[in-house]
């Protein structure tokens, strides 16, 4: 029987969420509570509409001319897709037989046992480190930074690509020394392809407020432009490409 998984939504024809157009992914479920999160709806993995391997794959099929003249493929994101990691695997599996690119957009917020053999078919993980601090993490998410280290380790252990995505917030992520631990950590590891500094932004706020909940980070405002290209000139320093 064909593996199932709880998701949010699709999106068909993406195209900042990996190389070329991609179909992504979003599935319903994470472990973290991020105080900027643009889908507090994905946290809760029950509501969501349960799919199977072979519904997705009969979809992503209709797009392979696409993915074939954009170099694009498929993204896997969420919430935290690492905890539906057996029906990702399986949907990944099949993808490459077929020739089709594989992308793990995620937290890394995972046991490491759980999702070799998922790894073992992704040919792109989109990492997001919150925050480097372990500390000033937990305040922004809920949880520790540990598990995304040692998986972001691992990863490089396995010689798979990574693009790491920052998210910069004002007063929570935007301190210069943060941003040059977070450079001298990754100046260590051989298979980061690109960095990305992600401004952060208030578009998620209305549906915090449609699912009447309290907004965390209300007044906090997108960093500036010269913010913004403080932090990438900072991480440049340890010869990452950033974006």
């Amino acid at each position: 029987m064909s593996k199932s998984a709880y998701v949010h939504s699709v999106e068909t024809c993406g195209t900042v969420d990996g190389p070329g157009i991609r179909y992504i992914l979003f599935l319903k479920g994470c472990p973290l509570r991020c105080k900027y999160c643009h889908n507090p709806d994905t946290w809760i993995n029950e509501d969501g509409e349960e799919k199977s391997v072979d519904e997705i794959m009969k979809e992503v099929r209709r797009y392979k001319s696409y993915f074939q003249a954009s170099g694009g493929g498929i993204t896997v994101s969420g919430g935290e897709p690492t905890l539906q990691a057996d029906f990702v695997g399986e949907l990944f599996k099949q993808c490459r037989e077929e020739g089709i690119h594989t992308c793990l957009d995620t937290s890394g917020y995972c046991e490491i046992e759980d999702v070799k053999e998922l790894l073992e078919n992704t040919d792109l993980v989109l990492l997001d480190i919150k925050q480097i601090d372990n500390i000033k993490h937990r305040e922004l998410t809920g949880v520790e930074n540990i598990k995304t280290l040692q998986f972001a380790k691992y990863l490089e252990e396995q010689n798979i690509p990574v693009w790491i995505r920052y998210v910069l917030v004002p007063q929570h992520t935007d301190d210069t020394k943060d941003i040059e631990d977070l450079g001298k950590y990754l100046g260590t590891l051989s298979n980061i392809q690109r960095v990305e500094v992600l401004p952060y932004h208030e578009m998620g706020i209305s549906k915090w407020e449609s699912m009447n909940m309290d907004y965390p980070l209300k007044g906090i405002t997108s960093p500036s432009k010269e913010s913004v290209e403080k932090a990438k000139d900072i991480l440049k320093k340890h010869n990452l490409e950033v974006y």
